[in-house]
C-alpha cells in the first residue's frame, strides 16, 4: 500500500508537484511579460519631451540572511501636459538627477533613454 495516499513519480506527493507547476508557471510568465515589455519598447518611437522630474525613490529587496540586497531605482517625471510617467533608472542615472530638475527627456515606450537637464 502506498503509504502517500495520491501520489506518483516514485512517492512525490502531489502536493509538492503542484507547488512546483504554480512555480514554473509564475516563472514563465515573468519571462513572457518581460519579452514582450522588451519587444513593444522596441517597437515604439524614440521620444523627446518638455519634462520635471518631480520625484525620486527607491525600492530594496532581499538582504536577510546571507542574501544581498537588491536596490531599484525610478525617478517620476511631469510633462507639460500634466501628464506623469515613471521610469526605472540605474543607480548612476538616478544620481545624476535631482528633483526639480527640468529639461528634455528622451524615451522609448516605458524605457528611460536620458534626461538632458536645462536647469533646476
Amino acid at each position: 500500500m502506498d503509504p502517500y495516499g495520491n501520489s506518483f513519480l516514485g512517492g512525490f506527493p502531489v502536493f509538492f508537484v503542484i507547488i512546483f507547476v504554480i512555480i514554473a508557471g509564475m516563472i514563465i510568465f515573468t519571462l513572457i511579460k518581460g519579452a514582450a515589455e522588451w519587444s513593444k519598447n522596441n517597437n515604439s518611437p524614440r521620444v523627446t519631451v518638455a519634462a520635471h522630474l518631480k520625484t525620486k525613490r527607491t525600492k530594496t529587496s532581499g538582504g536577510s540572511g546571507d542574501s544581498a540586497a537588491t536596490t531599484s531605482y525610478y525617478v517620476t517625471f511631469e510633462y507639460e501636459s500634466g501628464d506623469r510617467q515613471e521610469f526605472s533608472v540605474s543607480g548612476k542615472q538616478y544620481g545624476m538627477l535631482a528633483e526639480g530638475d527640468i529639461g528634455k527627456l528622451s524615451f522609448q515606450g516605458t524605457r528611460f533613454l536620458e534626461f538632458e537637464r536645462i536647469h533646476s
